[in-house]
C-alpha cells in the first residue's frame, strides 16, 4: 500500500510512504533512487519513507548547522560533521538525518542526529533512531528545539545536551538564533557568535 502525503503548505516538503515492505524491497528502492539529489530515505518496521525537502526545510537545516559549527569553532571542539549520511542497522532500520555529528572519532552511527520536522511523526522517528542506537536526537519543529537522550527504556526528553562537548551550549540562545535565521542567515550567525563570545 502506498500513501502519498500532500505537501504541507508551510514547508513545501514532499513525502511518499510505502507500507508492508521488506528490507530487500527497501534496498531495491534505495538503489533505484541512488544519485537523485535531495532525496532522503528511511526504513523501519516495514515502512519506507521517501522524503524530498522543500526550501523552508533546507533553510532551517543550514541555519542550525551554521550555528552549531560556529559553536564548535569558537570552543575548538573536535567534531566530524557527517551531514545526511545514511545510518543503517542491516535488516532493521535506515535513516538520513538533516544533520549529524560524530565527536572524537568517525563512527558508523553518529553521536547526534538532527531533524527539521514540518509534519508529525517525531515518535516514529525516535523509534527508528532507537533501533539504530543514536545516543542523542534533536528535532526542530514549530519554532522549538527539543532534545532526546537514549537510555535503557528509550528516549527521554532533556533540556541540555548530555554530549560532553555540548555541555556549554545554550539551547535557548540557539533556538532564538535559528528563528532569526529564517529571514537572515548572516544576522543569525553574527548574533550567535557575539553571544557566545561574551560568555
Amino acid at each position: 500500500m502506498t500513501q502519498a502525503l500532500e505537501k504541507p503548505k508551510s514547508s513545501q516538503d514532499k513525502i511518499t510512504v510505502y507500507h508492508d515492505r521488506t528490507w530487500e524491497q527497501f534496498k531495491y528502492i534505495q538503489k533505484g533512487l541512488d544519485g537523485s539529489p535531495g532525496v532522503r530515505l528511511a526504513f523501519y518496521e516495514g515502512v519506507v519513507e521517501i522524503f524530498m525537502p522543500g526550501q523552508p526545510h533546507e533553510i532551517f537545516k543550514k541555519v542550525i548547522a551554521a550555528l552549531l559549527e560556529s559553536f564548535f569553532l569558537h570552543w575548538g571542539i573536535r567534531v566530524i560533521p557527517t551531514g545526511s549520511v545514511t545510518q543503517e542497522q542491516e535488516g532493521v532500520a535506515s535513516a538520513e538525518a538533516d544533520e549529524s555529528y560524530c565527536f572524537g572519532n568517525v563512527k558508523p552511527i553518529p553521536d547526534l542526529s538532527i531533524e527539521v520536522v514540518f509534519t508529525s511523526g517525531t515518535t516514529a522517528k525516535l523509534r527508528r533512531y532507537q533501533a539504530l542506537g543514536v545516543p542523542e536526537v534533536w528535532f526542530w519543529q514549530d519554532g522549538l528545539l527539543t532534545l532526546h537522550r537514549l537510555g535503557e527504556s528509550g528516549y527521554t526528553r532533556i533540556y541540555r545536551s548530555q554530549i560532553p562537548e555540548l555541555a556549554q551550549l545554550d539551547i535557548e540562545l540557539l533556538s532564538r538564533c535559528v528563528l532569526i535565521g529564517e529571514t537572515g542567515w548572516l544576522e543569525a550567525v553574527r548574533t550567535f557568535r557575539d553571544a557566545i563570545a561574551q560568555r
